[in-house]
C-alpha cells in the first residue's frame, strides 16, 4: 500500500533470481521450480485489491501459471518474447501465451537480442563468463550490493567485448506476428527494455521507434492494430485492474 501511495502501478514479481514472492525463470537457487509462494499469493491478491498491475516477465513457468490461478485481473508480461522463435527461459511458450490470452492479458515484446534470436556459439565469451561466475558465484548467490554492481559491470563489459550480431527490426516484428497469429492482436504490445540491455539493429533508442511502426505498416497492420500494439492493449489491462480495485473497495 505504501508503494501504491508513492505512485507504483505495476510490480514485476521477481527479477533474474528467486525471491520470497516466486521463482525466477533464470538463475534459480534450486533446480526445482517451486512457483509462487504463499506470500506471493498474498502479494498478487493485494495488487488486485489496490489496482496494481501484476507483471509476469522474469517469472518461472510454474510461477506464471500459479499467478493466473490466483489473480482476479488481467496480467502483463512487460518485456518478454516468444519461446517458439527463440528458445530462452525468459520467453513465453505457446501454452503460456494461450493462457495469457484467456486471462485477457498482454505480452510486450522485448528488444533484448538474446530473447529475439538465438545467439551463435561464442566460446571466448562463454569462457569469460565462466571465469566471472567462478569469481563471484551465480547472480542469486551474490548478496553484497557493491559486488553485484561490479559483477553486472563486468558482465556488460564481456558482452560488449564479445558482442554477437544484433537482432533486426524484422526479427523483432516476427515475434509480434507470431503472437498475433496465435492469440490475436489484442494481447501483444512493445516493451523495449532500453534501460536493461534492449537494443536491436535499426532500433537502438526511442528516436528509432518509428522503424517498428514502419515495419508493421509494411506487413499490413491497420492503424487500429498499431495503436493497440503501441499502448491501447496495456491501457485496456490497466483500466480493468483499476475497475476491479474500485469494486472490491481498495
Amino acid at each position: 500500500e505504501e508503494y501504491y501511495d508513492k505512485g507504483i502501478r505495476y510490480i514485476t514479481l521477481c527479477h533474474s533470481s528467486d525471491n520470497d514472492i516466486c521463482d525466477s525463470s533464470t538463475d534459480r537457487r534450486n533446480p526445482e521450480d517451486n512457483g509462487l509462494s504463499d506470500f506471493g499469493k498474498e502479494v498478487v491478491a493485494e495488487c488486485n485489491r489496490l489496482g496494481i498491475m501484476v507483471d509476469v516477465s522474469h517469472v518461472s513457468d510454474k510461477s506464471f501459471f500459479d499467478v493466473l490461478e490466483v489473480t482476479k485481473t488481467p496480467v502483463i508480461a512487460s518485456h518478454s518474447c516468444v519461446r517458439s522463435l527463440c528458445d530462452h527461459p525468459r520467453n513465453f511458450s505457446d501454452e503460456m501465451l494461450k493462457a495469457l490470452a484467456s486471462n485477457n492479458g498482454v505480452i510486450q515484446i522485448c528488444f533484448v537480442t538474446s530473447f529475439v534470436k538465438k545467439a551463435k556459439p561464442n566460446p571466448e565469451r562463454e569462457k569469460a563468463l565462466a571465469k566471472l561466475r567462478e569469481k563471484y558465484g551465480s547472480w542469486s548467490e551474490v548478496r553484497d550490493e557493491s559486488a553485484r554492481e561490479k559483477m553486472e559491470d563486468k558482465y556488460m563489459d564481456i558482452y560488449e567485448k564479445y558482442s554477437s550480431e544484433k537482432a533486426t527490426v524484422q526479427e523483432l516484428v516476427d515475434h509480434i506476428d507470431y503472437v498475433v497469429n496465435l492469440i490475436g492482436v489484442d494481447h501483444v504490445g512493445i516493451g523495449t527494455d532500453f534501460d536493461g540491455g534492449g537494443s536491436i539493429e535499426g532500433c537502438d533508442d526511442v528516436s528509432e521507434l518509428p522503424n517498428i511502426t514502419e515495419e508493421l505498416l509494411r506487413r499490413g497492420y491497420s492503424e487500429e492494430d498499431i495503436q493497440k500494439i503501441w499502448g491501447a492493449n496495456i491501457m485496456r489491462v490497466f483500466r480493468k485492474v483499476v475497475e476491479r480495485s474500485k469494486i472490491v473497495g481498495a
